[in-house]
């Protein structure tokens, strides 16, 4: 099989889709590889790195939609891409079609076969979307501690406070990986620590393997409105695979926030758990809404492209292989997880949660396999 791998195009997105040891992989196995220039410099892979891992080095995004059978990216197509998708063409990458009815429908429209990182789900876990989950939750306090100062209109309060100082109260939304990396980093900056989710197991076992400081409560609508006025950081960390992020925090709830308060809405690609949220970039990350700081950068491991792009490579690389050697309908049947993964393919809507929340039509992948057209260079 012929596999493309683009430079990313997303604002201050700096990761890259494969890493020159990906390249190797598929070149044993008979694949070839074409890498658009530049496309792994900001995370520290050169041309002359993938050239000698095997890959053939192509100047513009076109000649790899043009050639290649499946094209392996970071983020969703933007705009601009829209028109080099190709029919047939596999699309392997973050996708997060719930709030993005647009690119849903040119997926369809494009009869591209694309496959979402994060809903390819293996004995219970996302194995695609766990690295930069961990990425993104410890990350969080630390924007949000950064945005607290009064430079940037936040409260001024120091997350660690001082001697006979209180520190910051960060109050975290979810009970997952996010929720996790987040408190683990929060709690190790001196953070009193709330975790605030459903899941009682989880929250039994976060309690069980981090630091004292870090308190659970289970969530609801009462509970949240209590705390609220005593936190200095909020993260919102909840995820539901597919589906559109709930609005747990509503625009009159904000009037319960203190002033100068910061909000990490890390579920901002699902749509954002934060009724006043909307997407930001590296380039203008926060906006203010009644006094209230709001952060809501939706690839926010995308500005730490030297960690989060071997990270993400080091997971999807055994999917991509396995795709690659069996094509993607034997993938797709023999390996329940590539299935899971399937969004649109052959201009149907294959994953029902994103098909719910669009008001699509929703079809078994299965159903559906055989009337997918094939790539055709």
């Amino acid at each position: 099989m012929r596999i493309g791998v683009p430079k990313e195009i997303k604002t201050k997105e700096y990761r890259v889709g494969m890493i020159p040891s990906g390249v190797e992989q598929l070149r044993q196995s008979g694949h070839e590889v074409l890498i658009e220039t530049g496309a792994g410099e900001k995370s520290g892979f050169s041309d002359l790195d993938y050239s000698q891992a095997g890959a053939l080095i192509v100047q513009n995004p076109k000649e790899i939609y043009d050639h290649c059978e499946m094209v392996i990216k970071v983020k969703e197509p933007q705009p601009e891409e829209y028109d080099l998708l190709k029919a047939g063409q596999i699309l392997f990458t973050y996708l997060h079609l719930a709030p993005l009815p647009e690119l849903t429908q040119i997926l369809q429209k494009k009869l591209v076969t694309a496959i979402a990182y994060e809903t390819l789900q293996e004995k219970g876990i996302l194995p695609l979307l766990d690295p930069m989950s961990q990425i993104a939750g410890e990350v969080a306090p630390i924007v949000g501690s950064y945005f607290l100062s009064a430079h940037n209109h936040g409260s001024g309060i120091l997350i660690s406070g001082a001697t006979g100082v209180a520190p910051a109260k960060v109050l975290i939304i979810g009970s997952g990986t996010v929720a996790k990396s987040a408190a683990k980093i929060a709690s190790g900056m001196g953070a009193d620590v709330v975790i605030m989710g459903r899941n009682r197991n989880s929250m039994a076992k976060l309690e069980e393997i981090l630091p004292e400081n870090i308190s659970t409560i289970y969530s609801n609508r009462y509970n949240l409105e209590k705390i609220l006025p005593t936190v200095d950081i909020l993260i919102g960390a909840v995820y539901i695979t597919g589906e559109r992020a709930p609005k747990l925090i509503t625009k009159e709830m904000l009037s319960l926030c203190k002033k100068g308060a910061i909000l990490v809405d890390v579920s901002i690609d699902q749509g954002g758990c934060i009724e006043t949220s909307r997407p930001t970039t590296h380039d203008d990350p926060v906006f203010e809404v009644d006094g209230v700081l709001h952060y809501c950068v939706a690839n926010i491991p995308g500005n730490y492209p030297m960690t989060s792009t071997q990270a993400l490579s080091n997971a999807t690389i055994k999917y991509a292989k396995r795709i690659a050697d069996m094509g993607w309908r034997n993938a797709v049947l023999y390996d329940k997880a590539i299935y899971s993964g399937v969004n649109v393919a052959g201009g149907f809507v294959t994953n029902e949660p994103v098909a719910n929340t669009n008001g699509i039509n929703y079809h078994e992948l299965k159903d559906i396999i055989d009337l997918c057209p094939i790539f055709e260079v």
